[in-house]
């Protein structure tokens, strides 16, 4: 048997404590962590309980800071992000907010990242650009009708 090191549960609540200070986490998250620390049910649910009291887990803001950074630094699109958020076990009222934190610029991100793709592909025949552009597009997330609306344009 391996020989992993077992913890009190106020050692196990300090140690998620720093665990959720450092990085806005979902619960889903925090479970596997315990669970990885051979906490039993009861345990878990005291001390996520104590997480939630105490502000260090919030579903809410995991769900609004995930979508900004995956929104800012990855250019992924909603039907990603609400993928993501959704794999996460987050509510759906959870998604709906956090999307709201994106919408300023996502006209805007999308169009400028569909313009850099397309001058990348400068050189290959229409129909491959165009098949291209679509994939980049999709595997980011951004919803089909805005890229087909944006090829559209690009390619007339």
């Amino acid at each position: 048997m391996q020989n992993t090191p077992s913890f009190t549960v106020e050692e196990a609540t300090r140690k998620l404590e720093s665990y959720c200070a450092y990085q806005d986490r979902c619960h889903k998250e925090v479970v596997v962590k315990l669970k990885g620390m051979r906490m039993i049910p009861q345990a878990i649910d005291h001390i996520i309980a104590h997480l939630i009291q105490e502000n260090y887990l919030n579903e809410e803001r995991f769900a609004q800071s995930y979508a900004r950074g995956k929104f800012k630094y990855k250019k992924w699109g909603r039907n990603r992000i609400t993928t993501e958020l959704k794999l996460r076990q987050i509510s759906h009222y959870n998604i709906k907010t956090a999307l709201k934190e994106i919408e300023a610029d996502y006209h805007t991100v999308f169009h400028e990242l569909a313009d850099k793709k397309w001058e990348q592909t400068q050189g290959l025949p229409p129909q491959k650009r165009k098949k291209k552009l679509l994939d980049y597009l999709l595997y980011r997330g951004w919803e089909s009708h805005l890229i087909y609306e944006k090829i559209n344009d690009l390619a007339s």
